[in-house]
């Protein structure tokens, strides 16, 4: 049985201090997550906070919201898999639609970056999803196999245990709105289908996918009951401590 996965996207929020408030308020919250794998994506300047924060805590990972391609070089502002391999950092967001949608990531970026961080030993946490716009032109599957073949374009199989897919559709991000859970099942099984004609049936299945689109304690009992989804990504609700605790714990509600 694959082990869930529930991981917080914190975006642009919290300073260093904030930062530590948040978790020392959210570790006692979560407690033992059970057989949930709990993570906790912060921004760049925080994670050596977070780190500290967590030391000695097993039951949240730490996880970085993006990474760049290159080893290093003359990047700007971009860190690199080593830097965060360095600061003890498991996880990494790749793909995610604000990154798509504001900073012109493609499929090839998204690609690279993947192979980047699993070169470096990360785990990844992939995004793929349709824009309101791909949704009401009947494009969702269109989309979704294309997003997901681009980006496990040459991903050997065996690097597959160290990805996660979050299904994100773009027009439920922060907007309040969910898409159904059928609909979600549905696009994971999408997902799913572009990964059995790359990989087979069997690695297809063992693959976890999370749902991505505005994710809370009101509806992620109805949506982890789906057959396809594995956990959620989570945004706004995520720092908010009782609230993703609740979500954690979605079994208990």
């Amino acid at each position: 049985m694959k082990r869930e996965i529930i991981a917080g996207n914190w975006k642009m929020n919290c300073t260093k201090a904030e930062t530590v408030e948040l978790i020392e308020k959210l570790l006692p919250l979560v407690g033992d997550p059970g057989k949930m794998e709990v993570v906790i994506c912060v921004p760049f300047t925080n994670i050596d906070a977070a780190r500290k924060a967590l030391r000695g805590h097993k039951s949240i990972a730490l996880g970085a919201q993006n990474v760049h391609w290159a080893p290093k070089g003359a990047f700007t502002g971009e860190i690199s898999a080593e830097m965060l391999k360095a600061l003890k950092v498991k996880y990494v967001i790749i793909g995610h639609s604000e990154r798509r949608q504001y900073f012109g990531e493609t499929d090839q970026s998204v690609n690279a970056r993947m192979k980047a961080a699993i070169a470096a030993g990360l785990k990844v946490i992939v995004c793929v999803g349709e824009t309101l716009e791909e949704r009401e032109a009947g494009k969702t599957r269109e989309v979704l196999l294309r997003q997901t073949s681009a980006a496990f374009e040459g991903i050997d199989k065996s690097a597959l245990k160290q990805i996660v897919i979050a299904y994100e559709p773009v027009w439920a991000i922060g907007t309040g709105k969910t898409a159904t859970p059928k609909e979600a099942n549905t696009a994971a099984f999408v997902i799913r289908k572009a990964l059995r004609k790359q990989y087979g049936r069997t690695p297809a299945h063992a693959m976890r996918v999370q749902y991505g689109g505005s994710m809370n304690a009101s509806n992620v009992k109805e949506l982890m009951a789906m057959p396809q989804i594995d956990g959620g990504l989570i945004g706004g609700a995520s720092l908010k401590p009782a609230e993703f605790a609740k979500i954690v714990h979605y079994t208990e509600l």
